[in-house]
């Protein structure tokens, strides 16, 4: 079975909406990800990534009421597919195989513990 290849944003935005414990829009997913990386990102990359990892079955989303901050507009609320966990899960298993490979003597000389991970 071919395995999916997400692209590094793609990953971020798919586990900060799995770690959410309700409905999650644009705004709250990109702060989340600048606080989280230090980086800074566009509402407009986080909507695209939203809106192609919509088309790839990992996220489902609706629309949610309007709000008066927002001058009466509704929000697009994402939540995560049982394929968004199942290709999160086939990540995380090929990372944790990725660093288990490694000698635990160059573990030391990267300065990272030999804990299991």
């Amino acid at each position: 079975m071919k395995k999916t290849i997400l692209g590094e944003l793609e990953e971020w935005v798919l586990l900060v909406v799995a770690a959410s414990t309700d409905e999650v829009y644009g705004v709250p997913v990109m702060e989340q990800l600048q606080l989280m990386t230090g980086r800074s990102f566009t509402i407009g990359a986080i909507h695209t990534t939203l809106y192609r990892l919509e088309e790839k079955g990992f996220l489902a989303s609706s629309i949610g009421g309007a709000t008066t901050e927002r001058g009466g507009r509704s929000k697009r609320l994402f939540t995560l597919t049982a394929s968004g966990a199942q290709v999160l899960s086939e990540i995380h298993q090929m990372r944790t195989q990725l660093w288990q490979s490694i000698p635990k003597g160059k573990l030391k000389l990267l300065g990272l513990s030999t804990k299991p991970i």
